[in-house]
């Protein structure tokens, strides 16, 4: 918006601003900032400005020792009106038409809002006009500090879009400084209630360095209530170490709802950075990027800054007061730049320090940290060779010896064996037990990754991907004489189960309670679909296509376990139908054990078999 061509008297003058202002207040509530709460951080941001533009000023005019209700901010709030007002550097005559001569002068009016929050006053009339998104009125009434007879100025704002500008005599504020005065609406209540301004004032300011207070009217012109009354927890003088451990949890519980496994302290003096980073107690979900509280000099911006960490950092929860970090013009997240990355960097630097130090002085914590956060660690250790050698020993798996850790379970198997996939582990897990063999699920998230790099941290040890005919090697064979009576019976399963391109063996193994063993990884599963699809689209273009991808398709195999007794009376059957039938059930149950999801032929083949073995039954009975 610009101004008119007429210029501000000390009468008062009406002037109207040059552009819709309820479409302007309407960009800001929709496209700048998330609610209307902002408000009163805004003009607590105007507030702190002015206070660090006095300070700069002229330091000797804040003397020492000085109450708190001297150089500070004053809230007021009475459910009628809404007060801010500061010690700060004030404005002068000329300040006021500046900042309402630059708000939305471009036609591009969001771009504009962000350019002008570099300056401080660019910042002030943006954050003024976000008080209307709940005030019809807004009254300015403000004196320069730069000039020891300044006069006052008054600025009254209204939302149909008029204001007026008035040069007062410097009586009219006898201290240098700004008060702004706020007539809510009746639908903005919420917001403007007496005991909502001063908890947003503790919300959004409570780790500002200048002094705050609050009032509501009925202390009788006493001083009012400290809005932070303490300076940030970390920047607190303790008695002892475990006394400064103890508030410094104290203050995530109070902060996030939880007590922290640990509390790690933050400190970057290149930026300005200090806070806290709070272990989180429990697992949470991978990737799950929590939100985090960050401060620019004291003022919250947000509560949800996941870009401060990076992704393998959501074992934790930060809060952060910096300095030197940008907002974004919304004042409610960061601007992403180099200085954000280096500062990312840096904070995930001091993570991975704690981490270290937890394994090397203190065991109990990193087992307590583990166990809530192993898949974080893993997700780090793929990238950082520091912390793998560090924790990749102490990380837990789960193995064929149960859930143990690596360094414990290569001492047991001088070979490690892994599975590509849970369902491949879940297969042979129990037979791979019986035979002696070490085998780790590496289904999961990074676990087969690592467990290849086990040898980098214990050269003695020794890691193969588990196949199936690793497995069947260290199967019993069965003498020749069994193998020849079971041959038809073999013959006649294997013809049953071709449509599954499923060999048949018969093999002994422990534990003898399972009658049979799939050995189908997922790989050999995908490359038979692919070769029957290219068989099916013969001759068209996704045939051809299909076909020149072909390889050797690998074939699924069934082991019977021929010290079951259910095996051993199946192989006997000489009934050709019965035998079939025995073989697909067979089949169909060790599908089942292996947790795979079933194929529609299979889950028919399942429901036929038994179907066919009950009227078996029922016609011997009979």
């Amino acid at each position: 918006m610009t101004l008119s061509d007429t210029t501000a008297t000390p009468d008062a003058a009406d002037h109207t601003f040059q552009v819709d202002l309820r479409g302007l207040v309407d960009l800001l509530s929709h496209h700048l900032y998330s609610s209307p709460r902002v408000y009163l951080r805004e003009l607590l941001q105007n507030a702190v400005d002015a206070l660090t533009a006095r300070h700069a000023l002229a330091p000797a005019e804040v003397p020492a020792g000085a109450p708190a209700e001297a150089f500070g901010i004053r809230l007021y709030a009475d459910g009628t009106v809404v007060r801010v007002e500061d010690d700060g550097v004030g404005l002068t005559p000329d300040d006021v038409h500046t900042f309402l001569a630059t708000i939305g002068r471009s036609s591009k009016r969001a771009d504009r809002i962000a350019e002008q929050r570099d300056d401080f006053i660019g910042q002030f009339g943006i954050g003024l006009l976000s008080c209307f998104l709940v005030a019809d009125e807004i009254h300015v009434l403000s004196r320069s500090a730069r000039t020891p007879d300044a006069p006052a100025v008054e600025w009254r704002g209204r939302g149909d879009g008029s204001y007026t500008v008035r040069t007062l005599p410097a009586s009219a504020r006898p201290r240098p400084g700004t008060t702004v005065t706020l007539t809510p609406r009746a639908d903005a209540g919420e917001w403007t209630r007496p005991d909502q301004v001063q908890a947003l004032a503790q919300h959004f300011g409570s780790l500002l360095r200048h002094p705050v207070t609050f009032d509501d009217g009925k202390t009788g012109g006493g001083a009012g209530a400290s809005v932070n009354p303490e300076p940030a927890p970390w920047a607190r003088t303790y008695p002892t170490p475990g006394t400064r451990s103890r508030a410094l949890a104290a203050y995530g519980e109070e902060v996030f709802g939880f007590t922290p496994l640990d509390t790690i302290d933050l400190d970057l003096p290149a930026v300005g950075l200090k806070g806290i980073a709070c272990v989180l107690p429990e697992a949470v979900p991978a990737g799950r990027r929590h939100g985090h509280r960050v401060h620019v000099k004291g003022m919250l911006l947000s509560e949800q800054a996941p870009e401060i960490l990076p992704e393998w950092a959501f074992f934790v929860r930060c809060v952060i007061d910096a300095e030197s970090l940008r907002p974004t013009a919304s004042r409610e997240s960061l601007y992403e730049d180099d200085t954000l990355a280096a500062v990312r960097d840096a904070l995930a630097d001091r993570l991975r320090a704690w981490i270290a130090r937890a394994a090397a002085s203190d065991p109990d914590l990193l087992a307590r940290f583990l166990q809530a956060h192993h898949l974080a660690v893993k997700s780090l250790a793929v990238h950082d060779d520091e912390i793998l050698r560090m924790l990749l020993p102490w990380l837990p798996f789960e193995t064929t010896d149960g859930h143990t850790t690596l360094d414990e379970f290569a001492r047991t198997h001088r070979t490690v064996l892994v599975t590509s996939s849970v369902e491949e582990f879940r297969q042979v897990a129990a037979i791979a037990s019986a035979a002696g063999l070490g085998v780790v699920n590496g289904g999961y998230t990074y676990d087969r990754e690592l467990v290849h790099r086990l040898p980098e941290i214990r050269p003695e040890a020794s890691v193969a991907d588990l196949d199936p005919a690793t497995l069947t090697a260290h199967l019993d064979p069965v003498d020749r004489e069994t193998e020849l009576a079971a041959a038809a019976y073999l013959a006649l399963a294997r013809d049953a189960l071709a449509v599954f391109d499923c060999d048949v063996a018969l093999r002994t193994f422990q534990p003898a309670s399972a009658p049979a063993l799939l050995m189908d990884s997922r790989e050999a599963r995908h490359e038979r679909t692919r070769s029957q699809l290219a068989r099916e689209q013969e001759g068209g273009l996704w045939g051809d296509i299909l076909g020149a991808l072909r390889q050797e398709a690998p074939r699924a195999q069934l082991i019977l376990n021929q010290l079951n007794p259910l095996v051993r009376t199946a192989v006997a059957i000489g009934e050709p139908e019965l035998a079939r039938t025995s073989a697909e059930a067979l089949y169909g149950q060790a599908a089942l054990l292996s947790r795979r999801p079933l194929r529609p032929a299979e889950s028919s083949l399942i429901n036929r078999s038994f179907l066919d073995l009950l009227a078996h039954a029922l016609r011997k009975d009979i």
